[in-house]
């Protein structure tokens, strides 16, 4: 370090700021936050667009998945009432259906 030299003298820097100069570091600072400042307005208003176009789109999300909940539940209602019927015979004709379509598939996968 310079200061631990024994020949080392501190002289201060010569002092030549006049109230212009400073004046104008002043003036070349505050046009530096003005633009900053402006930087930021841009910024929250575009962040203020973006979070109304994010709200009407969840907005409609949740109505769309209202109605689909409301229709799930309709459905899902009918099922259980087919359920509960007394025609037990409904998975009997599932099964062989199903064994049907397994055989032609396996016929047309053999013969292809």
């Amino acid at each position: 370090m310079r200061r631990a030299q024994a020949s080392y003298q501190y002289q201060p820097l010569p002092r030549v700021a006049t109230d212009d100069v400073l004046e104008h570091e002043n003036e070349r600072m505050a046009e530096e936050l003005s633009g900053k400042i402006s930087t930021l307005k841009h910024m929250s208003i575009e962040i203020g667009n973006e979070v109304r176009y994010q709200d009407k789109i969840l907005r409609s999300l949740d109505d769309d998945v209202d109605r689909s909940s409301g229709f799930l539940g309709r459905t899902m209602g009918r099922v259980l009432k087919l359920g509960k019927g007394n025609h037990n015979y409904y998975i009997f004709y599932l099964f062989l259906f199903s064994i049907f379509v397994f055989f032609l598939l396996y016929i047309v996968l053999k013969f292809r």
